[in-house]
């Protein structure tokens, strides 16, 4: 992933603050503790663009649209493709071992909380499921899924 980070330690709880520029162009502001639980405020560049697909062995998400739409996509337990439009307001939990990935539209707001074991290593890449969201258009998916 290329990106560009900044990092800062603040107060007596080992909380650690990041922003980070992701390739896509998203924004990622972070609140890290030393136990791994985590906060992040992602902001979309002001062209939509997928993540990369992703799962973790022990710890689980909750994701919260603020403001757009995002497009969730997961791999079933039957390794079947399922993806869902969300809107404002609209949330989602992933359960750890799940495929997925989100695509954000532009300008779109989400915020990230991620709690569990090992949060700071536990992400694995799923190129199984980028070869098939990495291709799927904005248009497709307001279409297909919206």
């Amino acid at each position: 992933m290329d990106r560009e980070t900044l990092e800062r330690n603040l107060g007596p709880d080992n909380v650690i603050t990041t922003f980070e520029q992701m390739a896509n162009g998203e924004r990622k502001y972070k609140m890290v503790s030393e136990d791994g639980s985590y906060y992040c405020r992602t902001v979309a560049s002001s062209q939509g663009a997928w993540q990369n697909s992703h799962f973790h062995n022990h710890i689980t998400e909750f994701y919260v649209v603020q403001s757009g739409w995002i497009a969730y996509a997961k791999f079933t337990n039957d390794q079947m493709l399922e993806i869902r439009v969300m809107c404002e307001g609209d949330h989602i939990i992933v359960e750890p071992g799940v495929h997925h990935n989100l695509y954000m539209s532009a300008n779109s707001v989400i915020h990230t909380i991620k709690y569990g074991l090992n949060t700071h290593s536990d992400w694995s890449a799923s190129p199984e499921l980028d070869s098939i969201t990495h291709i799927l258009m904005e248009s497709e998916l307001l279409q297909t899924y919206g």
